[in-house]
């Protein structure tokens, strides 16, 4: 059963993601499909208002869950990793944070990871705005394998359902989402 809190950050979420983050039309995804509409998170998660209300309702969402870090794929976990960084910090709960490139970095660190160093056998929450398959979640999955990082689930501000539970599931990670695409009265 949802605190009373938590309610109301998702219905003020839900009406900012309602009047500034759905666009109706015709759009081309990432994955190649054509959409009458298309929900940009990071119109969100990219200001004061919409920041705070993710970040506080996933920092709600992983209460107890024992995690050392929340991050995911760049560009749609960045500004929401950011957030969660500082609210996690002003209710004295601090969580690690990172961000999870498409490709090692060629110079400098070289790094695909971005962030303090997360540990062999570290356990996280991998983080996107939208996920319409899971292919971007699913690399980050990935790239955190590598280094032996436990990803102990997903959460996104949106699953359009179009086969990102799934594939996740198929990956060993449970997907949460703050909202499904129809409670933004579309499907």
């Amino acid at each position: 059963m949802e605190n009373k809190n938590i309610k109301e950050l998702k219905a003020n979420l839900l009406a900012l993601l309602e009047k500034e983050a759905l666009k109706k039309g015709r759009f081309v995804l990432s994955s190649g499909k054509i959409s009458n509409y298309y929900l940009d998170g990071r119109i969100i998660t990219m200001t004061p208002e919409g920041a705070y209300l993710v970040g506080n309702i996933i920092l709600e969402l992983i209460k107890g869950k024992n995690v050392d870090a929340v991050g995911g794929p760049t560009l749609g976990a960045d500004p929401i990793v950011g957030a969660v960084a500082v609210l996690s910090h002003i209710n004295k709960v601090p969580i690690k944070t990172f961000i999870v490139r498409k490709a090692v970095k060629e110079h400098g660190t070289q790094r695909q990871i971005e962030g303090p160093e997360l540990k062999p056998k570290s356990r996280v929450i991998i983080v996107d705005d939208v996920a319409t398959t899971g292919k971007a979640l699913i690399e980050a999955k990935e790239a955190l394998d590598k280094i032996g990082v436990v990803v102990e689930g997903a959460i996104v501000i949106v699953d359009r359902k179009e086969g990102a539970r799934e594939n996740l599931a198929k990956a060993g990670v449970n997907l949460d989402a703050i909202f499904q695409i129809e409670d933004l009265g579309v499907s």
